[in-house]
């Protein structure tokens, strides 16, 4: 007699598990429909910043290098006779962008379509006459070290000005736009322009 209240507590016990277990499962399942898993790309997420601190990493930039040469004379007049000194000066201007100067709303991306502002075109480095090379011409009457510092000055000048002209601007700001479409498609933008600021 107590063996069979055993017996049906058991199978009581075993229904009400069995039960709780599909009420379980049920509820489970019922959650699983309503919810999904999946990986979605937030498309709201900037990575701007992220891409300027790498673009200035570039440093200065170079999109055109100009070699000249020029000759530049001076003459100090004597009582009995005029000294002359005529040197003969090369260099290499670079011109192009210094990245580092590029501000923090450089890139406005926009769908495939991106505008990126770079910083003006300038002469990259003031020191570009190579003094090794410098060539005495002509040379009579005694010169100070002053007064060829002089004339080493007058022919950075004449460099400058017959280098950073309008013409050559013009010429590195187009293989600048040219060389930085490559890199944003290369990115995955397809319609790039490239403005220049002061």
């Amino acid at each position: 007699m107590i063996m069979n209240k055993l017996n049906k507590l058991y199978a009581v016990l075993l229904l009400v598990a069995v039960i709780a277990v599909a009420i379980a499962l049920w509820w489970i399942g019922s959650g699983l429909k309503k919810s999904s898993l999946g990986i979605f790309v937030d498309e709201g997420i900037d990575d701007t910043p992220l891409r300027v601190e790498s673009m200035r990493t570039i440093g200065q930039w170079e999109f055109l290098a100009i070699s000249d040469e020029v000759l530049i004379d001076t003459v100090r007049k004597g009582f009995f006779s005029d000294d002359k000194l005529a040197r003969i000066y090369y260099g290499t201007l670079r011109i192009g962008v210094d990245m580092q100067k590029l501000s923090d709303n450089a890139f406005t991306p926009q769908g495939d379509s991106v505008i990126v502002r770079l910083p003006a075109i300038q002469l990259l480095d003031d020191d570009f006459i190579d003094e090794a090379r410098t060539k005495s011409f002509f040379e009579s009457g005694k010169w100070s070290a002053a007064d060829r510092e002089d004339l080493l000055h007058r022919a950075a000048r004449t460099m400058r000005d017959r280098g950073m002209t309008e013409e050559n601007i013009k010429v590195a700001e187009t293989n600048a736009e040219a060389q930085m479409q490559q890199m944003m498609r290369q990115l995955g933008y397809e319609k790039v322009r490239v403005t220049f600021f002061e």
